[in-house]
């Protein structure tokens, strides 16, 4: 594989790199089973943007994750804030595209950090949407796992009490355990404790990302089926319209994966993994910096 931007390779919705020049070669290839590579040997998201502008009436989606994407990692997921240049950024590049926030947070939580009203959000890993134009839907299968989810967490919150470090966090549709502060010796006691209660509870489901384990409720829903529902019900399942989502963490991956054929996957990286993201960027920081490269290619393109 190559990944050298300019050698993309675009068919209908689907774009991939390849060192292919035979058009059939080419179909063949973008039909196969999505690989994952090591997210040390992407290239920069950076490189790609002669890709993403390659053109001139090629519509942008712009999907983001929160923790570790748009606000860097902090030992407690309070203390998580976005600041007011990146959230301005945000507010301008929304003028251009659809741009959407897709978290494990709480939808209410993370529309309150944000605080934008003219994007779109999906909370609780997707379980639940909000936006613009009276746009609302949540995982009818999921609300009947909420009384399991409130027997799980009054029943993990009394033995976490004996856990130092380990802090629980309820969201509508999952609860989640983190254990950052946790010391090492006793995570695998927090494991436990969360698994037990997975067994307990048919209708829960574990997941886990960094520092943090998750129950959430055991139906067919994530990250990408949440995107993939998005691009359909905002009519942006057209071959005009380029997705792009940028996210950190393990359930970020779901969303990497439904847009392999037909978006571009950017991972935020800090310790190497297998992912299905097409390129990658260092730090919070960078994210920034790429946005606001966005921003200014789309804001060039209304002169």
């Amino acid at each position: 594989m190559n990944n050298n931007p300019e050698s993309s390779i675009i068919k209908g919705r689907e774009q991939f790199d390849a060192t292919v020049s035979n058009p059939v070669e080419a179909t063949v290839m973008a039909h196969q089973e999505p690989q994952e590579t090591s997210s040390a040997e992407l290239p920069s998201a950076f490189n790609h943007l002669p890709t993403i502008f390659g053109k001139n009436n090629q519509r942008l989606a712009v999907f983001l994750d929160y923790d570790g994407t748009l606000s860097p990692i902090v030992p407690r997921p309070e203390d998580a804030v976005l600041d007011e240049e990146l959230r301005g950024i945000i507010r301008r590049l929304a003028r251009q595209c659809v741009v959407a926030i897709v978290s494990g947070r709480g939808l209410a939580d993370v529309r309150e950090r944000v605080g934008l009203e003219e994007i779109v959000y999906a909370g609780s890993h997707g379980f639940e949407i909000a936006g613009p134009d009276g746009l609302e839907e949540e995982n009818l299968e999921a609300q009947a796992a909420r009384p399991a989810l409130d027997d799980a967490e009054a029943r993990i919150m009394e033995k976490l009490k004996a856990v130092p470090g380990a802090q629980l966090e309820r969201k509508k549709y999952s609860v989640a355990v983190h254990f950052r502060n946790v010391d090492e010796a006793r995570i695998q006691e927090v494991d436990a404790i969360v698994n037990e209660m997975a067994q307990r509870h048919a209708s829960l489901r574990r997941s886990g990302g960094k520092k943090v384990f998750e129950l959430q409720p055991n139906v067919d829903w994530h990250k990408g089926r949440a995107v993939d529902w998005l691009l359909k019900t905002l009519g942006l399942d057209q071959a005009d319209v380029l997705p792009l989502y940028l996210g950190d963490d393990l359930t970020d991956e779901d969303a990497f994966r439904a847009l392999r054929r037909s978006g571009i996957g950017i991972i935020v990286r800090d310790e190497p993994r297998a992912t299905a993201a097409r390129c990658a960027l260092e730090s919070p920081a960078e994210v920034r910096a790429f946005l606001t490269r966005l921003l200014a290619e789309l804001e060039a393109r209304q002169t």
